[in-house]
């Protein structure tokens, strides 16, 4: 028999993020969320995107077997930016079991029918920095850290329950060249000469911190047109300041000023945690920092977390000075590959960074949505 029960407090939250960890155990291209991360981000104690959202939570059962997870999120914030009345499925994991998919998604959309909601779509997270989109291509390549995999079964059930689709994004493979792109060295001359900007650089973490809120402040701007983004909160920054800053590499992160030293571009990126995250099954101890660790020092791909550049500027090559320095640093680390995280599809702009350089898409997630009126 098939029951469903909401999660009702801490422990049953873990229980629900270590779901889909054991779900995925024995699947080579699946990267373990790090479980404490997790919790920490569907706590409504700990995250403060709840100041202007609300959370569900449920965990489908046979007998005393999982079989399958959904959370029902609200962003208030984000409906009213948007002129919504919508509702975000999330954490959306399931054996391949229509009764099990189906039960799940009808007791959120029931839920949110009850609170007057006329939309629900997802995949999505509280904010835009979150986990977001089903993969629907892509299922035998090893996952980011940042992104979710899932089973080709799951376009299958969602489509079968009546949902379509609403956005693509994309993620570029980028076959690292062996010396530096002579294409982009020429344009960061010529930008710099000409707007007078300023690339800057880090050896040291304790350089980093004085402009982690301001980085913060620009995605905040940059960011602000894009599909399902709302503004962060001066809470939500020093968050995600810490989230990003705790233990990254400072050769990888970069920044861009103009020439009265304003803040206009950055480049968040690191070397890939994939294979350690698995290594480490989710968990940081007792070896699972370790492998973390060693994954920061030595790995031969490059994850491109954020790269933004104000609106102002956008056009005028700031962008490519910034993923001139970025690719530099890993020819110099010996990385043979780059991956992008997640891209509109429509976000031309940000994909024709990648013209001069070999590669090719080869993952694509979506989000899907369905009308309750």
């Amino acid at each position: 028999m098939l029951e469903i029960k909401q999660v009702m407090n801490n422990r049953q939250l873990k229980t629900f993020v270590s779901y889909v960890n054991k779900l995925y155990k024995d699947n080579k291209y699946f990267v373990p969320d790090l479980v404490v991360d997790e919790v920490n981000t569907l706590r409504k104690d700990k995250n403060p995107a709840y100041e202007f959202s609300e959370g569900i939570f449920y965990l489908a059962y046979r007998g005393k077997n999982i079989v399958g997870r959904i959370g029902v999120l609200v962003n208030h914030k984000s409906n009213e930016k948007w002129n919504q009345k919508h509702a975000r499925f999330t954490h959306f994991d399931f054996i391949d079991d229509y009764e099990v998919s189906k039960a799940l998604m009808d007791t959120v959309i029931d839920w949110a029918k009850k609170n007057n909601l006329d939309t629900i779509h997802g995949p999505l997270g509280l904010t835009d920095l979150d986990h977001q989109g089903v993969l629907i291509e892509g299922f035998d390549e090893l996952d980011m850290f940042i992104t979710i995999y899932n089973n080709p079964y799951y376009k299958v059930h969602l489509e079968k329950l009546g949902f379509v689709k609403e956005i693509d994004w994309v993620e570029y493979q980028i076959t690292m060249p062996k010396e530096p792109v002579k294409k982009y060295d020429r344009i960061s001359k010529i930008v710099k000469k000409k707007y007078g900007y300023q690339l800057i650089e880090f050896t040291r973490k304790k350089d980093i911190l004085p402009w982690a809120h301001k980085v913060f402040e620009l995605y905040n701007e940059a960011y602000a047109p894009l599909f399902g983004t709302t503004e962060l909160s001066e809470k939500q920054i020093d968050m995600y300041v810490d989230a990003f800053f705790g233990f990254i590499n400072p050769d990888f992160i970069k920044i861009v000023l103009d020439k009265d030293d304003k803040l206009i571009g950055f480049g968040i990126t690191m070397p890939s945690l994939s294979k350690a995250m698995q290594k480490g099954k989710g968990k940081l101890f007792p070896f699972g920092f370790l492998h973390l660790l060693k994954s920061i020092k030595k790995s031969d791909t490059l994850d491109l977390y954020l790269v933004a550049v104000l609106p102002e500027v956008q056009g005028t090559g700031a962008a490519a000075l910034l993923i001139n320095s970025i690719m530099n640093t890993a020819i110099k680390y010996g990385m043979t590959l780059a991956e992008t995280g997640p891209e509109l599809e429509s976000n031309q702009l940000v994909r024709a960074m990648w013209k001069y350089f070999e590669t090719n898409i080869h993952r694509r997630r979506r989000v899907y949505t369905k009308s309750l009126i």
